[in-house]
């Protein structure tokens, strides 16, 4: 049984809910005027990009293209990029709690295929708490954050609650970086994608490292999207930063080095060369991989377990990753 741990769907629940009452969201449907096709326009200004066809898919498409490359189940987040997190922080949960519920619905008529991760309204992170605690008990299988709050690292946040509720209800929270408009430096050349999502990333462990977040939660679980972005890479940076910078000026608190973490997070096997994905297996452990697609987007895995078999892992390998990692991660049957 192979297990898809970082794959996004919005339920068509989603949409149909904005379009009948928009306004309890501050959220809504527009038409993109140069594709024709439905996106989300935010009151505080925010416009994305529309949604992408695989995004909204008919559940059955989703699952035959799943049985057809060797999956049997997905663990759904919602796209990140539309999480409203500058929403006032009503609209902000209520916002949430619609999301949780649609997605919360969805893999319930689907239990054979799908399971799903929650959201909540940071940086609240009393709200955030209290809607994974409502959520787990609803059958989510943990959590998903993006990486940044409006441009704050989830580490620079007083966001302990949440980490708590996380370890008290003994599930993992899943990062997933969020673009929902590029920057200057990113709008070309497919940037954003490449280089922004995994910088982010990056960012974000680095802040929850660095915060002492890790330190204060020893059995905190968390999974990094995209192979870690490019924590397996700079560790030795992260490493001699911590040795030989002052922890006044950086304000790091972290009581061991950096690379003493790494073991503390999981990371998907998206990163599209075999290559890299065996040097990322050799410095953050073998079952520290899970299997991902990140599908519904363009830079897609659209052969996970081929990715693994080019990557030279055996057939034990390849399960550990595609199937008892996860199950383990996930505390799956």
């Amino acid at each position: 049984m192979s297990i898809d741990v970082h794959a996004h769907y919005v339920p068509p629940g989603v949409i149909e809910s904005l379009e009948r009452d928009a306004g309890r969201y501050g959220i809504n449907v527009v038409m993109h005027e140069p594709t024709c096709q439905k996106c989300l326009r935010f009151d505080y200004g925010l416009q994305v990009r529309p949604f992408f066809p695989r995004l909204v898919e008919p559940p059955q498409k989703r699952i035959d293209w799943m049985h057809g490359i060797g999956l049997e189940r997905q663990i759904l987040s919602v796209w990140t990029d539309i999480f409203g997190y500058a929403l006032p922080v009503d609209k902000r949960i209520e916002w949430h709690r619609l999301l949780n519920e649609r997605l919360g619905e969805f893999c319930a008529a689907h239990p054979a295929s799908f399971s799903w991760l929650a959201s909540g309204a940071l940086p609240d992170a009393a709200a955030a708490a209290r809607e994974l605690e409502r959520s787990v008990k609803a059958g989510a299988a943990g959590g998903v954050c993006a990486t940044n709050v409006e441009g704050v690292n989830l580490g620079e946040l007083p966001l302990d609650e949440y980490w708590a509720a996380a370890v008290a209800l003994d599930v993992p929270v899943f990062l997933h970086p969020a673009q929902p408009a590029p920057s200057p430096r990113t709008a070309k050349y497919a940037l954003s994608q490449v280089a922004q999502y995994t910088f982010d990333s990056t960012c974000c462990i680095g802040s929850l490292i660095g915060a002492g977040v890790l330190d204060r939660f020893p059995t905190l679980r968390l999974i990094a999207s995209h192979g870690g972005g490019n924590l397996p890479f700079l560790i030795g940076r992260f490493d001699i930063m911590h040795k030989r910078a002052d922890p006044k000026q950086t304000g790091s608190v972290a009581q061991h080095a950096p690379s003493d973490y790494l073991r503390r997070f999981w990371v998907d096997t998206i990163l599209h060369h075999p290559k890299v994905l065996r040097f990322t297996a050799e410095m953050m452990g073998m079952d520290r991989l899970v299997l991902g697609t990140d599908e519904s987007f363009p830079p897609h895995e659209a052969d996970p377990l081929g990715a693994l078999r080019a990557a030279a892992f055996t057939p034990d390998e390849i399960r550990r990753i595609g199937a008892e990692n996860p199950r383990l991660l996930f505390r799956l049957p």
